[in-house]
């Protein structure tokens, strides 16, 4: 009999599970999706709110190409339960779905701010397909926006804002803006270059509430006068879509556990992408990443095994990659690692910033910014990538690095770091071309 595959969760992780599935697989099995939405992409949205592309080049896999792959679908219904005794997982409209192994891969969703007013109108999150029409809806040229919380996915739409001939101001509870990215230093640059570019920032302000005005909200902080907005964008948090699985049987921590072959504590089913807590390359120690490369790498992995291959996963990397008015701005690894032996480079005139973290001789962490027209900016953000991901021991490089941080070419040929990653493939092969769907592995 066809192994029953079931896949919940149409995201990236889900799509290349499924896409794996087929290209590894012996026997033809049965893959059902269930999704609660029709699959798209999440990081082409920013180019969907600035008018870059149009709706329909968000959407990842076609019911064509789902048909194509052999995929049963439930399109527009949600999990709501999962007997991990009887492999039955029951659907928000009373379906029931049996299957012999099945992938949860039902991602995040966007956390407002628990204040007054934060569901009120002209207040949105932007984090779904949804919510960016709710965006592109009521942003207009001269519209002021008010972003509330200065982190990564704040950063990414930020562009698209500007693009759009809005005035921007954004508002950070934290410090420092991006404060799970890059340190002080770097945000320091980062806030310079900003208001360079029109963009005011006011960190270290709490928001107390927000109240309409004549139709438009208002904001209240702790600190500081009030803001009036046209649009506000909630940019505050994520939280893992785990509710529906309470009395699974499937171990949760901050996501759920899964060992080096993503397998949850019940051996037939995996986790993948945002809801997978697994191992963090580095430190070894189980994380939850909610970032797009471990969500592709979790669905190649999940997948093989799925097929009956025996895939191990090594740990995924954190990135953080931004372009904010044409300055790059990148971490890698464990770039606050407090135990770690530093070096730093600033050039504040460009702006230019390297800090360098390591464990020993292995680079364990890095944080880099710089102009996205200069080549050694976009080479170096490549490069430093490369020697935290291999971990290749620097030796004499070392000391070379911490008196120059600034010129990493030298030491990334000398390491032979492009060796290290060149065998460095997911599943044990290279890597396939997708042909007509937009999905790779």
């Amino acid at each position: 009999m066809a192994a029953r595959h079931l896949i919940i969760g149409g995201g990236t992780a889900g799509m290349n599970a499924i896409r794996t599935i087929r290209e590894e697989e012996t026997e033809r099995s049965t893959i059902t999706l269930v999704s609660a939405e029709r699959p798209y992409s999440r990081m082409v949205l920013p180019y969907y709110l600035d008018r870059s592309i149009a709706e329909s080049h968000v959407f990842t896999a076609t019911p064509k190409v789902l048909a194509g792959w052999g995929v049963t679908t439930q399109v527009g219904k949600r999990a709501t339960a999962l007997d991990t005794k009887a492999n039955v997982c029951t659907l928000d409209d009373g379906t029931t779905v049996e299957y012999d192994d099945c992938l949860i891969a039902t991602g995040s969703s966007a956390v407002r701010a628990p204040v007054p007013g934060a569901d009120g109108p002209g207040v949105h999150s932007f984090w779904t397909l949804e919510q960016a029409r709710g965006v592109i809806a009521q942003i207009r040229p001269g519209s002021h926006v008010v972003m509330v919380g200065a982190g990564f996915i704040a950063f990414t739409i930020l562009n698209s804002i500007l693009a759009l001939g809005a005035t921007l101001t954004i508002v950070e509870v934290a410090p420092r803006i991006l404060p799970r990215m890059i340190d002080d230093t770097g945000a320091g640059l980062v806030e310079a270059w900003l208001k360079r570019h029109g963009v005011k920032v006011r960190t270290g302000v709490r928001l107390t509430k927000i109240a309409d005005v004549k139709g438009r909200p208002r904001l209240s902080f702790t600190t500081g006068g009030d803001l009036v907005a046209d649009v506000v964008i909630m940019a505050t948090g994520i939280r893992t879509n785990l509710d529906w699985l309470k009395g699974s049987g499937v171990r949760m921590n901050q996501g759920i556990v899964v060992d080096d072959h993503l397998r949850s504590s019940v051996p037939n089913v995996y986790a993948a992408g945002d809801v997978a807590e697994g191992r963090d390359l580095i430190s070894g120690a189980n994380a939850v990443h909610a970032i797009e490369p471990t969500a592709q790498e979790h669905g190649r992995v999940v997948g093989a095994n799925m097929a009956g291959k025996v895939v191990s996963y090594r740990g995924s990397l954190i990135i953080n990659i931004v372009e904010v008015c044409h300055l790059d701005v990148a971490s890698f690894g464990a770039w606050d690692d407090a135990q770690a032996e530093p070096a730093a480079g600033v050039r504040a005139d460009r702006p230019a910033y390297r800090k360098l973290l390591w464990r020993g001789e292995r680079l364990t962490g890095a944080i880099i910014l710089g102009p996205a027209s200069d080549i050694w900016t976009t080479n170096d953000v490549g490069m430093l990538k490369g020697l935290v991901q291999s971990g290749v021991g620097l030796g004499r490089w070392k000391a070379y690095l911490k008196a120059n941080p600034f010129d990493i070419k030298p030491a990334f040929i000398a390491t032979k770091t492009t060796s290290a990653l060149l065998p460095e493939t997911i599943l044990g092969r290279p890597s396939k071309a997708p042909g007509e769907t937009p999905v790779a592995v």
